[in-house]
């Protein structure tokens, strides 16, 4: 068996609590639909207890299983703003502190040998 990574086994508080989160709206809008956690199952091609994980936020779930319950309820197109680069201002505001205020000069060479 592989083994896990640490992210996986000791998952920051924050993203603990992401997943759970993220889990309870997918838990959610399944019983709004009625669908039974086979249903899902079912239209995702993964077992029941692979959307239970899901459901429960576990942090060794992988992405796929993840988006995959969102797919299945509708939900996918949500994840546009996720990680979007034109919402990111700390990474825009580091981008522009690099940038120089002005084009570099062009060094001349002189053609003397």
């Amino acid at each position: 068996m592989a083994q896990l990574s640490p992210i996986v086994q000791h998952p920051p508080a924050a993203l603990e609590q992401a997943l759970q989160r993220l889990g309870r709206n997918i838990r959610t809008a399944r019983l709004r639909r009625r669908w039974r956690l086979e249903d899902v199952a079912e239209r995702m091609g993964v077992s029941r207890f692979t959307v239970a994980d899901v459901e429960r936020g576990k942090p060794g779930t992988s992405i796929a299983a993840y988006l995959g319950a969102l797919w299945v309820l509708g939900l996918l197109d949500q994840l546009e703003a996720v990680a979007d680069p034109d919402r990111d201002a700390e990474g825009k505001a580091l981008e522009a502190a690099r940038q120089p205020g002005q084009a570099p000069r062009r060094q001349r060479f002189d053609d003397d040998f």
